[in-house]
């Protein structure tokens, strides 16, 4: 788990990006390939910390924000439950379809947070056929696709989680790729040491493999735990993301067929801090999702839950702001 922290995530070169287009699509190859890049193995610190700790109770939102089409409204619906952290998947940074932004910097500058970044996917192309309506240029800048996690209090200290490395979106013989959305990466985690008026914790984003079946996201989960309990042991924890619980898990795609539930339990966790009900809808990228889903999750250990809730994605004025509800909670 030692990655490098930056102000600026190095852009991959002209050279580098050749070097990807000709590599065999293989998982050894995709491996060097993910070695080789410095930003696919750090983490980017950034913006502006508020407090100096959190309270006794405090406030985590997760959310998966669908690309983050609109990160300036996105930051004002947060208004609504007042978070002190936020948990966000799905966040890109230079891409075409998110006007070359980097859309986790925008907003924690719009609420007033430091933010942790780390990169799941350098994309090679534009994206599937409705992202390409929003796109400002044939071309991404930077390429980047991430996890993030903002925050009111400055960070101790931060890691990013390499969850797999075998390429399940380059890798050929892995039997998982999709010719519409070529990338370089895989799932992570971003991890981060708070302070807070009882002691330090950590808070965790995450998001597993939705092209995957339970078996493989409990292997994910598994790695996951390991590795926060070498960056945080004995510290509570707040893990919170996009599970994608039931997916690939025909007929009925039921989140309570997912065996990662245990797996946690078992390690002290609780999945008290979730909401009941789905959060997952339609939305401009994906207007016509095959089913409604429960794919988002808040698990803690060491910690109490004191409220808990779904905020809609649609905002005041309509828009669909993600296919994914956010989930949050009041935890002390």
């Amino acid at each position: 788990m030692t990655v490098q922290t930056f102000e600026t995530l190095p852009a991959v070169t002209l050279e580098q990006r050749n070097a990807i287009l000709a590599a065999p699509r293989t998982a050894e190859a995709h491996r060097d390939l993910l070695s080789s890049l410095p930003a696919m193995n750090a983490v980017q610190v950034g913006g502006r910390a508020t407090s100096t700790h959190l309270q006794s109770d405090f406030t985590v939102a997760a959310w998966n924000v669908e690309r983050c089409l609109f990160p300036e409204e996105t930051a004002a619906h947060l208004g609504k439950v007042c978070p002190d952290i936020v948990l966000l998947s799905e966040v890109d940074h230079g891409m075409a379809r998110t006007a070359q932004r980097h859309t986790t910097e925008v907003m924690a500058d719009a609420l007033g947070m430091t933010y942790a970044y780390g990169v799941e996917f350098h994309e090679l192309d534009l994206g599937g056929a409705t992202e390409r309506g929003f796109c400002t240029d044939d071309f991404n800048s930077l390429g980047w696709h991430g996890n993030a996690i903002l925050s009111s209090v400055p960070f101790e200290r931060t890691a990013m989680i390499r969850l797999d490395d075998h390429g399940p979106w380059f890798a050929s013989d892995t039997g998982a790729t999709d010719p519409d959305q070529p990338r370089v990466g895989g799932r992570n985690a971003i991890a981060a040491i708070i302070p807070a008026t009882q002691g330090s914790l950590c808070v965790v984003s995450t998001h597993l493999e939705s092209n995957a079946d339970a078996a493989h996201r409990h292997q994910q989960f598994q790695r996951l735990l390991d590795e926060i309990d070498a960056f945080a042991p004995g510290l509570p924890v707040l893990i919170g993301g996009d599970l994608n619980t039931g997916n690939h898990l025909p007929p009925d795609f039921d989140w309570r067929r997912e065996t990662l539930f245990g797996l946690a339990e078992r390690q002290g966790y609780s999945w008290s801090f979730t909401a009941e009900g789905p959060t997952t809808r339609p939305s401009l990228i994906t207007p016509h999702p095959e089913r409604v889903m429960k794919l988002d999750w808040l698990a803690g250990r060491g910690l109490k839950c004191l409220d808990k809730g779904i905020l809609t994605s649609i905002s005041d004025e309509g828009t669909p702001l993600s296919d994914h509800d956010c989930v949050w909670c009041r935890t002390g």
